[in-house]
């Protein structure tokens, strides 16, 4: 299969592209398209064959949900059973990086909720996402455009690297304005909320829909075995570069110093904060933002794990971030990258 790059800067302007990509979608296929949070690998998510072409695709264990995108939050309806308190969500956080989880109905199959009686809803805010989804009539399924396991593609680079032979189109809406995955919430019959994945709409903005804001363990911890993901982004591992990554944590002066001798001793690639960028080697370093830049960091995360995977590193070191805020997001994807190996540096 030949994979076909298609830029698109004005999705208004240039209709009839994307209306060709909606064809590609109506006809079953699959087609990578840009949103504000990361690359979306999309297919007609009322269409069950569709979905395993998705699963396939991205080599995604089937029992991982997809999202379905919408054009319009007020099109949940079409697809799920809404209530009060996604309303209140939608019209705080709606077109945004806010997915959440309602009961499904009929029209949407099994193979897109990977067999749950509830589904995953979202609105992207990019316009080039919106148009397509308009354009098709339908939602659109689509995790990240990434083979699974690894970094998500923020560029449309990214999904070329990953994706060529394996899908037929590439929307290139330029770079990804957030960087990371959308916040997923779960609807609780007490009207609180339980915060499945963390991302740009943070904890304590979803504190302010709902006095009950419960954090999902999965979020912070590693599902055993026999547990089933609620929503993308719980079980596997994810967003991880080929080389093992570590974790760093302790004072800052103590982190840095470990970092020089690790780049005197032995091959390695390090992700590192501004600051400390000064004071180390430059080969196979990679800088993220500010200490205190978080949103910069969630935007060059995923960016720096795939450049230190192009290195000849026998070992990838960051930096661990805080759990608060928009860092418990980037704590979220760091530890699942780093496949929870964590090293305290005393």
């Amino acid at each position: 299969m030949n994979t076909e790059l298609i830029k698109i800067t004005d999705p208004e302007a240039q209709e009839s592209k994307l209306t060709r990509a909606a064809h590609v979608l109506r006809a079953g296929g699959l087609v990578a398209f840009p949103t504000e949070t990361v690359y979306g690998l999309g297919g007609n998510a009322t269409d069950d064959s569709a979905a395993k072409k998705i699963y396939a695709a991205k080599g995604r264990p089937s029992d991982n949900p997809l999202i379905i995108h919408i054009a319009d939050p007020a099109d949940a309806a079409n697809y799920a059973y809404v209530n009060g308190t996604y309303l209140a969500l939608a019209k705080a956080f709606m077109p945004g990086p806010l997915t959440v989880v309602l009961p499904k109905k009929d029209c949407i199959p099994a193979s897109v909720t990977g067999g749950l009686d509830t589904v995953a809803v979202r609105c992207p805010s990019h316009p080039v996402a919106r148009k397509l989804i308009a354009l098709c009539g339908f939602p659109i399924a689509a995790p990240s455009a990434n083979r699974s396991g690894k970094p998500s593609p923020t560029t449309a680079s990214h999904v070329h690297e990953d994706m060529d032979g394996r899908i037929g189109l590439i929307l290139d809406g330029g770079e990804c304005e957030i960087g990371l995955e959308s916040t997923i919430v779960k609807i609780d019959a007490d009207g609180g909320l339980t915060l499945l994945r963390p991302g740009a709409v943070t904890y304590d903005a979803l504190c302010m829909i709902s006095d009950k804001v419960r954090v999902a363990d999965a979020v912070t911890r590693q599902l055993a075995e026999n547990e089933r993901p609620l929503s993308p982004g719980m079980k596997y591992r994810h967003y991880a570069p080929t080389a093992p990554l570590v974790l760093l944590s302790g004072k800052a002066e103590r982190v840095l110093a470990f970092l020089q001798n690790e780049q005197a001793t032995r091959r390695c690639a390090i992700l590192c904060y501004t600051e400390d960028a000064e004071h180390l080697e430059k080969t196979d370093l990679f800088p993220i933002g500010g200490r205190e830049d978080l949103p910069t960091q969630a935007k060059q995360l995923f960016d720096a794990l795939r450049r230190a995977d192009h290195t000849d590193a026998e070992i990838i070191y960051a930096p661990m971030p805080p759990k608060d805020g928009l860092g418990l997001a980037l704590y979220n994807r760091m530890i699942r990258a780093a496949a929870h190996t964590v090293k305290e540096i005393l």
